[in-house]
């Protein structure tokens, strides 16, 4: 099957574009963009991806969903299209950025500045529909973007993962933490990020771990 993805990702993933959930994925993906409004737009799904190839990655943040609002999701999560209102969970990303690192607050919420540096922005599930979250989950996203997960875990050294929530933390079970640094808390969500997410210093904690290992710090 002919995905349209980043070289080097295409060259990591090709197997699973063969298997036969990924197929009933495409079919049922495919389908729903004919008939509901989903998101991200159709040439955006593999943004993260597009992004930052699997030879740059050197920071991998997990979400969940795409916003499900319009002109939110393109592709990288947490992130927003410029001159988008900053969701609740990605304001709370930059204040703690902001209290760890005493980076200033952004005017855009774009954070494909991020993915250039090597930071893979990627959601569990790569579409959804309009106004309804979760609405494209259990349909064989997990599955795939699980096995991207896989290949960095297993065929890269010295990445850090950051995990926030119990949903991220799952799905980051199977990482070897003797060969990455894994950063975990709750969710920078309104409900949980003043009970751990706030002074979680991830973003100084990454940036330290990657000079440890000869690496490029994160401009945050």
């Amino acid at each position: 099957m002919d995905v349209k993805i980043e070289a080097s990702w295409k060259e990591q993933l090709s197997d699973e574009f063969e298997k036969d959930y990924f197929k009933n994925l495409t079919s049922f993906v495919r389908d729903e963009y004919q008939k509901q409004h989903i998101f991200p737009p159709g040439k955006l799904i593999f943004n993260a991806f597009d992004q930052c190839p699997f030879d740059q990655v050197k920071v991998v943040i997990l979400g969940q969903d795409p916003y499900h609002g319009p002109g939110q999701a393109h592709g990288l999560c947490f992130s927003v299209n410029d001159g988008i209102e900053f969701p609740p969970s990605l304001q709370n990303i930059f204040k703690e950025v902001q209290l760890d690192t005493g980076a200033p607050i952004p005017k855009s919420g774009n954070l494909e500045r991020w993915a250039r540096q090597g930071v893979l922005l990627l959601n569990a599930t790569l579409t959804v529909r309009a106004h309804q979250a979760g609405s494209h989950q259990r349909k064989g996203w997990e599955e795939f973007t699980d096995a991207a997960i896989r290949k960095l875990a297993e065929e890269k050294e010295d990445l850090v993962f950051i995990l926030w929530g119990s949903y991220a933390i799952k799905k980051g079970e199977f990482i070897n933490p003797d060969k990455h640094l894994i950063l975990t808390s709750v969710h920078p969500s309104p409900l949980s990020a003043s009970r751990g997410f706030f002074g979680n210093k991830h973003f100084s904690r990454a940036n330290e771990y990657l000079r440890q290992h000869g690496k490029e710090p994160i401009a945050w």
